[in-house]
């Protein structure tokens, strides 16, 4: 897989007979989608670019039109595939306080007062918030909600997090 190109969206069905595409996406990324011009598309282990000609959002799906598709079977042939964008394209057009989860694998984790208490091995989420799998310096994971009262700061320069350190959180 091409590590610059991640996956935003899956084509899930065509809609109608014009050869629109049905997309799921993450809640919250309708602007993201609605600015979509160029995408990728993987398929048997190789990526094809389709311009979008329109976006338009029917319930809690984006139905996107494509140049190069114009029937039902165009859209066929694809459905089931990831739509990719470079991770570039996604990374400028992120909101303040928002992180790519690759970027946060891997991040050291320290307490308020400067001592590394572990790092970072996953992203997991709950119906509130995300949760930072973080594995200790004994090999024990901690999940922590990933709230800015719990993280204040994420320092992706320094590659490090911020966590206070409330007692039970990680001892």
């Amino acid at each position: 897989m091409n590590k610059n190109l991640l996956s935003i969206a899956k084509i899930l069905n065509f809609h109608g007979i014009k050869g629109e595409a049905k997309l799921g996406f993450t809640k919250g990324k309708e602007k993201q989608v609605e600015s979509l011009k160029k995408v990728f598309v993987l398929k048997d282990g190789s990526y094809t670019e389709l311009n979008v000609s329109s976006v338009r959002f029917h319930k809690h799906f984006a139905i996107v039109k494509f140049r190069e598709f114009s029937t039902v079977n165009d859209v066929e042939e694809y459905k089931g595939c990831d739509i990719y964008l470079s991770k570039e394209e996604i990374e400028e057009n992120l909101e303040k306080d928002e992180y790519l989860i690759s970027d946060l694998i891997g991040l050291d984790v320290y307490d308020e007062d400067g001592c590394c208490v572990g790092s970072v091995e996953a992203i997991g989420e709950n119906l509130a918030n995300d949760l930072l799998s973080v594995k200790d310096n004994n090999g024990r994971e901690h999940l922590v909600p990933f709230v800015k009262q719990l993280v204040p700061v994420v320092d992706m320069k320094n590659r490090k997090i911020v966590i206070n350190n409330i007692e039970g959180l990680i001892s």
